[in-house]
């Protein structure tokens, strides 16, 4: 039950933090560009660090697509996903079986 309060918490900041990049930030700015504007060292350390720790096909097939993508989209599809573990967590009931003897 505290999971999936915390699931839940988690889905509405990331979703209002969406909205808020959508919202106040530059029209279609990139997830790279934003990167870039937070901090100018990521860009240049994140292919090192992801090849070194998570291998180079993470680089290729994971990060490069999402640094192009809009910078809003990475928090709302985070947000959704917590909100459908809140959910599958909230759906889940608690069965007891009683054995009865004859």
């Amino acid at each position: 039950m505290i999971a999936q309060r915390v699931l839940a918490i988690i889905a509405a900041i990331l979703l209002v933090a969406a909205v808020a990049v959508a919202t106040f930030g530059p029209q279609s700015v990139s997830l790279g560009q934003a990167l870039l504007l937070l901090d100018r060292d990521v860009l240049a350390k994140l292919p090192l660090w992801s090849t070194r720790v998570l291998g180079n096909w993470v680089w290729e097939t994971l990060i490069q697509p999402l640094l192009v993508r809009p910078a809003w989209l990475f928090p709302a599809s985070l947000g959704l996903v917590c909100i459908g573990l809140s959910l599958s967590l909230s759906n889940r009931k608690t069965t007891h079986r009683s054995h009865r003897r004859s």
